[in-house]
């Protein structure tokens, strides 16, 4: 009995001495250790190099998507007045049915080819006038059509997802 009183005197008192070392390791100051102190540059070096490379990975993956969508956004442009002649065409009497059912096919197909691409032709009348999506070349007083209403289209507009490729030239009433 007398020994596990010994043994357990012996532990407490180890376990003073371990609690008074612990607090005097966080009371001292910390002594600079240079290896450690280089390895904590190289360290902050490292995970900047690493996040720097994760920022360039995303902008890049960035860029390209957008890349992509203007290069779709700069075919359209260049295929639009194909669009207008193809509309005006439609637009004037013919004695010619074959003429006017050529034109009308190729019109269905070009239309066809910018719904595939995710192209949206607006800019009809009646629509409520937006100055994001319409450019307003003319204005007019009618009676009988809402204010802000188009009342007439010069020129179609497309969208290509949130881009504007054109603006549709509508005139609006006042």
């Amino acid at each position: 009995m007398a020994k596990k009183c010994k043994k357990e005197e012996q532990e407490v008192q180890e376990e003073k001495q371990e609690v008074e070392v612990q607090e005097a390791q966080e009371a001292a100051p910390a002594e600079v250790n240079p290896f450690e102190e280089k390895y904590n540059a190289e360290h902050d070096s490292y995970l900047r190099l690493a996040a720097d490379y994760d920022n360039f990975r995303k902008r890049t993956t960035r860029e390209k998507e957008q890349s992509y969508s203007n290069g779709r956004a700069d075919a359209v442009a260049k295929l639009l007045p194909v669009y207008d002649n193809l509309e005006r065409a439609l637009n004037q009497p013919t004695q010619d049915e074959a003429y006017k059912k050529g034109v009308e096919m190729t019109m269905t197909q070009l239309v066809k080819i910018f719904t595939e691409l995710g192209v949206e032709i607006f800019g009809e009348p009646g629509e409520t006038f937006d100055p994001n999506l319409h450019n307003a070349v003319m204005h007019t007083e009618q009676e009988n059509a809402p204010e802000n209403t188009i009342t007439q289209v010069f020129q179609k507009g497309f969208r290509l997802g949130d881009k504007i490729v054109r603006f549709a030239m509508v005139q609006v009433a006042n």
